[in-house]
């Protein structure tokens, strides 16, 4: 419990104080020795007369600081989680058209120079070549299989043997593949083409043309 610092000019309770005099202090534990607890109202007092001495670069500083901070904070859509678990569910609960983008190769520097396309989503009769993990530097390889249900492919020559003796293929994921070769029809080649355009839309996006230029100029 608190007490009330002997020696004061009033005592507690309103009608013993008299007109024209503060409330009187009072201590932050009942030690022997303890000292009063600081006004919070003077303490704003000073940190005011403090920021008014110093002028407006405080302020512009402070500001900027706040400015700063919030902007840490911020995402880019905040209608989007970042949640780890909501993310996971997501990811291992979707469904097939979804896994479909999620399971996308990059390609290689030949096809991405012909076509102006960096990645696409893997299928059966691709040949690829593993860049990463353990079976990486192996020769090039045809899919066999897409096996959307644990986000892997089979590859024609990645295979291990078992403890009976019968070879298996060995799952890999298809971010540790690039796609040498894809294998065309019509709907691909449309796909590819849907791609590049946007690509190069994005490309051209926020940069001034020559007629604007002369516009401005005039």
């Amino acid at each position: 419990m608190s007490r009330w610092v002997p020696g004061l000019e009033c005592r507690p309770g309103p009608s013993r104080c008299p007109p024209g005099t503060s409330s009187p202090a009072r201590l932050t534990s009942g030690r022997k020795g303890a000292q009063p607890a600081p006004d919070p109202r003077a303490a704003f007092g000073a940190g005011q007369a403090a920021a008014s001495g110093s002028g407006s670069t405080s302020s512009s500083s402070f500001r900027a600081t706040v400015a700063e901070a919030v902007a840490a904070k911020m995402k880019f859509n905040p209608f989007v989680t970042s949640d780890r678990s909501k993310n996971r569910k997501r990811h291992f609960n979707a469904p097939s058209h979804i896994r479909r983008k999620i399971m996308s190769s990059p390609l290689s520097k030949e096809l991405r120079q012909k076509y102006n396309v960096r990645s696409m989503p893997i299928r059966k009769d691709d040949e690829v070549q593993v860049v990463r993990g353990h079976y990486k530097g192996q020769q090039i390889g045809k899919v066999v299989q897409v096996y959307r249900k644990k986000y892997v492919i089979y590859i024609e020559r990645v295979q291990r043997e078992k403890a009976n003796g019968t070879t298996v293929h060995v799952g890999i994921h298809p971010s540790k593949v690039v796609i040498t070769r894809l294998k065309l029809d019509k709907d691909r080649k449309k796909i590819l083409e849907r791609k590049a355009k946007s690509r190069q839309v994005g490309k051209e996006k926020g940069k001034y043309k020559e007629e604007t230029i002369e516009k401005m100029q005039e």
